[in-house]
């Protein structure tokens, strides 16, 4: 059992999102939930309620230590906000002033302080920063938190040119905060989506700031495209994991009578690929399904012909095959018998295992120096 967190007399008992994981070893908090409450304490900065605005929050560990202020939440993760959620009920915490937002709302007015946990994605970061230079007053109190390791000179750099004057303090467990005024006039806007040409089609790609691949298509989902399976007409297709939707756009493009499902955890991945399906085929839209959702937790059993996936192998700065699993169950679940799933990864992952375990088949499709292509049949 993972061992509560405890800071300042309080006793929280965190668990990350989705619980049913296999290595419970990861915890829901880290070194920088640790170091932004203890500093916030030491300055006494929270005696009184407070407006305070969090970002990146993974699982709740801000939140549910902050729950006695009005909180503003922000997360780009479907997972981060039903963790979240889900630490608050178990904490007896779920009726508290929290409004959960998502990385693509209006932010609040008149907030006292933002606590700013650094995302991986250097998009989302600069997206973020420029939202908060433009929409919050220079008076606001910003403190931002990450392994010391992450924060270089540049990343400093950042801040300095989103938001104004930055500094930084000494490392403690191996965290470091950041703080910064809201004071540069001239401050740079994250020019944001960007777009992009989809290469061999007259397809214009747009991407919203914390979806991978930002500016041109990725190597294996070239190889992925490469390698489709051909799609019947009237066949349900989910692209689970779709980011901007390259690959639903490719079946879309060839078999515009297929009913194709968008699904990702991230806001601004269904977003875009959204868009994507907008802006390029128009007529097929009515087609098409977006959905947020944690993996295919809410899709009826039995109802699916075909299921596309290139599964993550990290959960935030965690590397974990967990959500790879999930995936991988999910879709035996919600396929027809008879229905595929066909994946792409990375050779080193040996997914092969996994679908055989689960499927009970497995067959290479295709494969290449770094990547392979993996059908499995539901049975």
């Amino acid at each position: 059992m993972i061992s509560p967190f405890i800071i300042n007399d309080k006793n929280l008992f965190l668990d990350r999102f989705p619980t049913g994981q296999v290595n419970r070893s990861l915890q829901a908090w880290d070194a920088a939930d640790e170091y932004i409450i203890n500093y916030l304490t030491q300055e006494q900065l929270a005696t009184s309620e407070k407006k305070i605005l969090i970002f990146n929050d993974n699982f709740g560990a801000l939140s549910c230590n902050l729950s006695q202020h009005q909180l503003f939440c922000v997360n780009d993760s479907f997972l981060s906000q039903q963790g979240i959620s889900h630490n608050l009920e178990q904490n007896g915490l779920s009726g508290k002033n929290i409004t959960l937002l998502t990385s693509l709302d209006e932010l609040p007015t008149n907030v006292d302080i933002v606590l700013f946990k650094i995302p991986k994605s250097k998009g989302l970061l600069s997206f973020q920063l420029s939202q908060i230079k433009q929409q919050l007053t220079n008076d606001v109190t910003f403190i931002a938190g990450d392994r010391a390791k992450e924060i270089h000179s540049s990343t400093l750099k950042v801040f300095e040119n989103y938001l104004g004057t930055t500094k930084t303090s000494l490392a403690v467990k191996k965290a470091r905060l950041v703080f910064s005024q809201l004071d540069n006039n001239n401050a740079i806007t994250a020019k944001l989506p960007t777009q992009w040409s989809l290469e061999n089609t007259e397809f214009t790609i747009s991407n919203h700031a914390n979806v991978y691949a930002r500016e041109k298509l990725d190597i294996g989902a070239r190889y992925f495209i490469q390698n489709l399976p051909k799609v019947s007409a009237g066949s349900k297709v989910i692209d689970l994991g779709c980011g901007n939707g390259v690959i639903g756009l490719s079946v879309l493009s060839k078999q515009p009578e297929a009913d194709v499902h968008f699904v990702d955890e991230s806001f601004m991945a269904i977003a875009s690929a959204k868009s994507n399906v907008t802006e390029n085929l128009p007529e097929v839209i009515e087609h098409c399904q977006f959905q947020v959702n944690d993996c295919l937790t809410s899709v009826e059993g039995g109802s699916v012909d075909l299921i596309l996936c290139n599964p993550p192998f990290h959960q935030q700065t965690a590397t974990t095959d967990h959500i790879a699993w999930q995936m991988f169950k999910d879709s035996h679940r919600v396929l027809k018998k008879g229905g595929e799933l066909r994946i792409i990864g990375n050779r080193q992952l040996s997914y092969h295992i996994k679908l055989k375990r689960i499927f009970g088949n497995e067959k290479l499709v295709a494969s290449n120096e770094k990547f392979v292509t993996i059908s499995a049949i539901k049975r």
